[in-house]
């Protein structure tokens, strides 16, 4: 390899862990594959507690994975999956599921998800509106976090099925590193004044794309 290829690979590489401001914006999936995804990036490799935030958009009928948070040891290890029926949130392959919500297509939801060791129980909002909260784990969520939109992880990284993937649109996504209280997840839904994520910020996310997933400017803006 050349001297000018490696500089511009390090270039490249360079580029890609600068965190940027997605304000305003949103992912684009916009079709069925078992390659495209927004891989995330965060230093952290141990949790206690967990509460991931985002906004969707989509007119899928069958199953797909939003959010997928996979260690060497539990690729399921917090996880947002749409099923027919439910929204179900794995923790560390434990995976309950919330049915009853108002969910509709064609239309933006915003989506929450809350977990602690300490009581071991998951809770899903959705648009501000709590569901039960329901067992899932005790134990941490601990090691080599890989983190993946779209798509489900089905090893530590990969294997994933078009069947499962996402298509249509995200936002406004941010993680946190404790449970969010309930007046905290409405400001969020409300889009007043809530506090940024303290793990993933989407006004400051460190990301890489792969295969065809766009960043557009959010249409919900002009609703």
């Amino acid at each position: 390899m050349t001297t000018m290829m490696l500089l511009l690979l390090l270039l490249v590489a360079s580029c890609a862990a600068i965190p940027q401001n997605l304000q305003g914006k949103m992912f684009t999936f916009p079709e069925q594959t078992n390659t495209a995804h927004v891989r995330l990036t965060t230093s952290r490799q141990n949790f206690n507690a967990v509460t991931v935030c985002f906004r969707f958009f989509t007119d899928l009928s069958r199953e797909y994975s939003l959010f997928s948070l996979a260690v060497p040891s539990v690729y399921n290890g917090f996880l947002f999956y749409k099923s027919l029926n439910s929204f179900d949130v794995c923790v560390r392959n434990t995976c309950p599921k919330f049915e009853g919500l108002d969910f509709k297509l064609n239309k933006w939801h915003s989506v929450c998800g809350t977990w602690e060791a300490a009581s071991g129980l998951a809770q899903l909002w959705l648009n501000g509106q709590p569901s039960s909260r329901k067992p899932a784990s005790k134990s941490n969520i601990n090691g080599s976090i890989i983190i993946a939109l779209g798509q489900d992880q089905d090893s530590h990284g990969g294997a994933f099925d078009a069947k499962q993937s996402f298509v249509g649109m995200m936002s406004d996504l941010h993680m946190w590193d404790y449970r969010l209280s309930p007046c905290e997840i409405r400001e969020y839904a409300t889009e007043f004044g809530y506090a940024k994520g303290n793990v993933l910020n989407w006004n400051s996310l460190e990301f890489q794309t792969t295969g065809t997933v766009l960043i557009e400017n959010n249409l919900k803006n002009c609703q």
